[in-house]
């Protein structure tokens, strides 16, 4: 992954912690800065994991890519939401 690629990657990254976060059914109990920082997080991975598959660079939107990023975020959302409830019950 190049620089440019990273700072695209946390652009991005904020944008897929919104998707994330609607894509888990629910009301999700988290603040929105550990959404986007989940995005962030996700948007890197999802970049990693696409390069490793050997998909991370087509022609046109890489849709690959963005449902592999989308689904890491939605996976973060789902264990931040469940660890951040059950911190806050206590």
């Amino acid at each position: 992954m190049e620089i440019s690629g990273f700072f695209t990657a946390i652009i991005i990254g904020l944008i897929i912690g919104a998707l994330g976060r609607l894509v888990v059914p629910g009301k999700q109990n988290i603040p929105i800065w550990l959404t986007l920082l989940i995005g962030v997080v996700a948007a890197i991975v999802g970049t990693l994991v696409a390069g490793a598959f050997g998909v991370a660079e087509t022609g046109g939107v890489d849709w690959i890519e963005l449902i592999l990023q989308v689904a890491f975020a939605a996976i973060g959302v789902v264990i931040a939401a469940g660890a951040y409830g059950r911190r806050r019950v206590r």
